[in-house]
Order: structure tokens, then C-alpha cells, then sequence
């Protein structure tokens, strides 16, 4: 059976990547190449334009109304509460239960509840080491003012540690170990880059910026000290490609990169929001960004690699979402899911590999206020309930700039009554 190697970024635009937007100037060559040794997704969607929800929905196969975490996790109480239900089924969880269980660690930002029973560690992860809120200090590790950083449920102190780096190491190190056992495995890696700095984070005096190594910052000809926030946010964009390399490379010396399924995504869009921090990401060419659900919120970067199975350079424009993760895992070890899981998934392997038309009939998003659907070429948004529905034509309008609704009254009703079907059988 083969390994499954899921990496997420955290907030990273659609446009950011030079795969995705030839004009970007952030230096990826891994990302890049990873995209040019599989297959890059065009249309493929978070089920969530927020971090919280997003690594709910992945983790469990199914949209937000239906696993019930509805919203991000705030302050210490939400971070450290029991977040996601703890009756919910995780990807390692149904990996343990194939013919020959999968090792399995968590590397990076969490997200989820961290009360007990609600620890990676109680939920089907051998192994983690990371972090418990949506936003920490990366070189500190504080949150709110709480030190923030975890292997397995015990407190770790790497003080001066840069998080994406630690994170790629202890990634680095299970793979190097349970391939040197023979044992099949499942490495979920969710980096905390690039998500905004928060002053919240900061110990006093410390400025609120972007942090990444002088190294990442050579590579552009910057200093360490270069103030611009667009430029640090592309250093810190390119210090966590490094550390893909690194991983990735760690595949090709334990002689396991034919073996392994890799996949890559961003957790939500990058955010457009006219404050500091948060109008630095790049979208392009959709229209605006996290916490919405316009395609910038919702539609992601992502591609997949599977030597000889996926063929290299390829592009899938089949509308494919982060809900399918669940069941494409459990597709590759070969497990049965149970019916009672009520997922919102498929497995994707097939469409990866050019073999398979849509699995998709429509998908829904729902956000606070916001709410979408998209079905075929077709969108319809709106950003509050008392709203008209807006329809897009994303064939030819990916940006959503004109509203058609007014001449396609029966397109309207027709998606209108397939959000409504979405939510009956939700309820």
C-alpha cells in the first residue's frame, strides 16, 4: 500500500505560485516542480474559507453543517477546548483499520480542540508535534500569550526553532524511520505559513511582522530587516517551499517516492482585507479571498504526485474539493467506509490519473453569512441570507465580475433548489 503524504499552506493565495501565476515573483521551484511531476488541480476547492472549519472538513470527509464545526476556534477557551466533535472519524483513524495499519503523525498547526479526547494523539495520531491554535509566533511559539507548541500532549520548548523548519524536520524524521521499518505510513504536515502575524502573538518590543531565516531572504537579494510586508510575505512563502524541498527530498533518500501519494493544498484562499497583514496574498485572477465565499476564498492551490501512476505535467480541471481526501485515503490503503460516515467525498485517484469523469454533482459552502454553490459551469453567492442569489459563469468568468442571474432566471432556481437539497439532507 502506498504512503500518503498530505501538506497543507495556511492562507496561501491562488495566485501566489508561479504554477498557478507566471507574473508571481515568489521564488517555489518545489512547489513548482512538484506540480510539473504530477498533476496541478485548476478547480479544486477548500469545503471552508476559514482555517478552523477547512481542517475539519479534511480531515473528516464532510462539510461543516454536517460535522459541526461551524466557525474558527477563538481565543485560549476555543483553541484548547474540545473544538471538533470527538465522535467524528479522522483520515487516520480509517488508516488504521486497513490490512496493515498505517504509522501515523501530525506535523504542524492543528487547529481543531485540544482538550482530552480531542488531541491528534487521541485521534488515531501516533505521533505529533505542533501547535494547538490557528496562529502562533513562528520563531516564540506564544499564543495569546501562551506558549503554544506540543509533541504528542506534553509541552515542547525550541525557543528560536522556525516552526516551518521544525515541523519539516519531525515530518522528516517519521518518514526516515517507518521507511527504514517497511511500514506503510500517513505524514500530515500543516504548515502555520504563511498565515498573518497578530501582535497578540509577540513578546513586548518584538515587531509584528513576518518572520522567516536570513537564508529565505538572500534568495530575493533582501536583508533580513526589509520592511516592506508584500516582500517579507513572499520570503516567508519561499522559506516554506524550502522546507518542501526537504521533505520531499527526504522521499527520494529512504527510496520511497515511487511508494508515496503526495498532495498539496492550501487551506483556504489568502485574505483581502484592507487591514495590515491581511491584503498581502494574491488571488489572482479571482475575486476576493478568506473568510468569503467568493472563489478567492474557497478555490485553492493544489496538485497531487504519484510516480507512475499520475502522469507527469498534467492539469485536471474536474471540480474536486478537500472533502475527497478522506475517501481518496482510504481509496489507497484499500479500506471499506462505512455508510454511516455520511461523507461528502469521493475518491479522487481515478480523475487524477485521467481515467475518470466528474464524481462531482454540485458542492455547497456556507459560511457565517455567506453562501455559494456550484454546479457544472454555474455559481450562485450571496453574502447574506436577505440577498439575492448572484450567478457567475465560471467557464468564462473566473473572476465573477458579471452577475448573469437576471437573464438566467431558471439557471437560478435550478441551483437555488439544489442548495436547498444540500441542506435537507444535511439536516
Amino acid at each position: 500500500m502506498p504512503n500518503i503524504l498530505l501538506i497543507t499552506a495556511d492562507n496561501l493565495g491562488y495566485g501566489d505560485l508561479r504554477c498557478y501565476n507566471a507574473s508571481s515573483r515568489i521564488i517555489s521551484p518545489y512547489l513548482d516542480r512538484l506540480a510539473a511531476e504530477g498533476v496541478r488541480l485548476t478547480d479544486f476547492y477548500t469545503a471552508s474559507p476559514t482555517c478552523s472549519v477547512s481542517r475539519a472538513s479534511l480531515l473528516t470527509g464532510r462539510i461543516p453543517q454536517r460535522h459541526g464545526l461551524i466557525d474558527q476556534l477563538a481565543g485560549i477557551d476555543g483553541n484548547y477546548g474540545t473544538g471538533l466533535r470527538q465522535s467524528e472519524t479522522l483520515i487516520p483513524q480509517v488508516l488504521k483499520r486497513a490490512s496493515s495499519s498505517y504509522a501515523t503523525g501530525c506535523f504542524g498547526k492543528w487547529n481543531i480542540g485540544f482538550a482530552e479526547g480531542s488531541r491528534p494523539t487521541d485521534r488515531g495520531f501516533d505521533e505529533f508535534v505542533g501547535h494547538v491554535s490557528g496562529n502562533m509566533d513562528y520563531y516564540h511559539h506564544i499564543y495569546n500569550g501562551r506558549h503554544d507548541l506540543y509533541q504528542g500532549t506534553q509541552e515542547l520548548h525550541a525557543d528560536g526553532s522556525y516552526s516551518t523548519d521544525l515541523f519539516a524536520d519531525a515530518a522528516i524524521d517519521f518518514i526516515q524511520r517507518h521507511s527504514k521499518a517497511g511500514q506503510s505510513w500517513f505524514c500530515y504536515l500543516p504548515f502555520n505559513a504563511p498565515h498573518f502575524p497578530n501582535r497578540k502573538n509577540k513578546r513586548p518590543g518584538q515587531p509584528d511582522i513576518w518572520q522567516a531565516p536570513a537564508v529565505a531572504f538572500e534568495k530575493y537579494g533582501w536583508k533580513a530587516d526589509e520592511s516592506d510586508p508584500r516582500r517579507r510575505y513572499e520570503v516567508v512563502v519561499t522559506a516554506m517551499d524550502d522546507a518542501i524541498g526537504r521533505v520531499l527530498r527526504s522521499l527520494d533518500e529512504s527510496g520511497v517516492s515511487d511508494n508515496t501519494f503526495v498532495f498539496f493544498m492550501s487551506d483556504n484562499g489568502a485574505f483581502r482585507l484592507s487591514r495590515d497583514g491581511l491584503d498581502v496574498g494574491e488571488n489572482t485572477p479571482l475575486r476576493s479571498g478568506g473568510v468569503t465565499c467568493w472563489e478567492g476564498g474557497l478555490r485553492v492551490a493544489a496538485m497531487a504526485r504519484w510516480p507512475g501512476r499520475i502522469p507527469p505535467g498534467t492539469v485536471c480541471s474536474e471540480v474536486l474539493w478537500s472533502c475527497d481526501l478522506l475517501a481518496t485515503c482510504a481509496g489507497l490503503a484499500q479500506v471499506e467506509l462505512s455508510e454511516t460516515l455520511q461523507t461528502d467525498g469521493h475518491d479522487m485517484t481515478a480523475v487524477l490519473r485521467g481515467e475518470s469523469r466528474p464524481v462531482h454533482r454540485s458542492l455547497v459552502f456556507q459560511y457565517r453569512t455567506h453562501a455559494a454553490l456550484r454546479m457544472g459551469k454555474w455559481k450562485i453567492v450571496r453574502e447574506k441570507a436577505t440577498e439575492p442569489w448572484q450567478l457567475f459563469d465560471l467557464s468564462s468568468d473566473i473572476g465573477e465580475t458579471r452577475d448573469v442571474s437576471s437573464a438566467n432566471a431558471l439557471t437560478v432556481q435550478a441551483l437555488d433548489q439544489e442548495f436547498r437539497k444540500w441542506n435537507d439532507q444535511r439536516n
